[in-house]
Parts: C-alpha cells; structure tokens; sequence
C-alpha cells in the first residue's frame, strides 16, 4: 500500500508534483505549502464529512458542533441515544440523521470494523464502504486522502478540486471531468499530494479559514 507517510514525506512529494506540472509551483510559492490535513480514521470523521455532502463546510461543522455539544463524544452508541426531533436541533437534515443511524448501527453490529480498514488497501476498503447508504465515492475518498493517507486518490466528486483544476489552467477551459480524470493521472502514484497542493490553491485564493 503506498501512503503518505508523515508532513516531511508529504513536502518531498509536493516538490515531486511540481516537477511534474510547473504551475502547482506557482501555488507554492505564493502561499507555501500545503497543510498535510489530518482527520482522525473514525466514526466522528466518516459523520462529519457525512454532513460535509454538497454544504459548505461551515454550514457541516456548525451541524456537527451541534451535535458534540449535546452528546459530547461522537460515537455509534451516543449518536444512536438521540431522537429524531434531538437531531434536528442538531441542524441534521432527514437523510443526513438516517445516513448517520445506519452508519452507526453498521459499527455496533460488528459489520463494519474501522480499525480492519486500516490494514486494507484502498480498492477493499472502497469496496466495503460504498455497500453502506449514504456513504458514497466522494466521502470514501475523503477518508482515504485525509484518514488514511493513500498516496494516490484523485476525487472527482470534489467541486473545489475541479474549480481549482480549471483556475490553474491545468487542461483546457471545454475540457470535461473524465478528461481531468485522464490529466490528474499525469501524477500517478503521488496524486492525493496534486489534490492537497489543488485544495490549497483553492482555499488561499478565497481566504478561507478551515478548523
């Protein structure tokens, strides 16, 4: 399994993506590089970048602080205590509150073990998350980019990506997802560090402020 192994190997491999495509140097050298992002390999992670699915991330984070607030640690058991009208004060939409309960009952069964996937290569644990609903392509890539640390995850489900893709003039303007697909692979076996260098092209042009 190929995966980033901490910040110091990240910044090697960022410099490796430079030499790939001159123009993600640009973006390194007029905001530095980017932060080597860390979310914990766990339930609370896989319910956050639940709630993150087509919201903003502050409007998701203000929903999931909601949620810390009322039942403290964010676990199956916890989660499953609350009702469906303790969840909506929560800011938790329906699908959201039922994505979440199934997650955590899939946890508590036994069906789902978090800790077996961090053994698993990225194909086997793609495989087992996406027979979950609610769980799909875009928040199984998210685990594996920021939980995991696969080397090579592009996500093409990720709206800033592909904005940051086109803004950086990486393909052309007419150029579909499926041909930025075939473009990201220019940095095979290294594209999840193209991803954290793409989102921080993203973030910094906007002057947002990410927790």
């Amino acid at each position: 399994m190929n995966k980033i192994r901490d910040n110091q190997h990240f910044i090697q491999l960022c410099d490796w993506c430079t030499g790939i495509e001159p123009k993600l140097k640009s973006v390194i050298e007029k905001f530095g590089y980017p932060p080597f992002w860390h979310r914990e390999p766990d339930f609370a992670t896989l319910i956050l970048t639940i709630l993150e699915q087509q919201v903003s991330l502050a409007s998701a984070k203000s929903t999931y602080n909601k949620l810390v607030e009322k039942i403290k640690t964010v676990s199956p058991e916890n989660l499953l205590k609350l009702t469906d009208e303790e969840l909506r004060e929560c800011y938790f939409s329906r699908q959201k509150a039922a994505y979440s309960r199934i997650l955590a009952n899939e946890i508590i069964s036994g069906k789902l073990n978090l800790e077996d996937l961090k053994s698993q290569s990225a194909e086997e644990i793609r495989s087992t998350l996406i027979k979950i609903k609610g769980i799909g392509h875009w928040t199984i890539d998210m685990y594996l980019l920021m939980s995991l640390h696969f080397a090579d995850i592009f996500p093409p489900g990720d709206l800033a990506t592909i904005k940051a893709v086109y803004e950086l003039e990486l393909v052309q303007e007419t150029s579909s997802k499926e041909e930025i697909i075939i473009f990201m692979k220019n940095f095979t076996p290294y594209q999840s560090v193209a991803t954290y260098i793409l989102w921080h092209s993203y973030i910094q042009r906007r002057n947002l402020k990410l927790e």
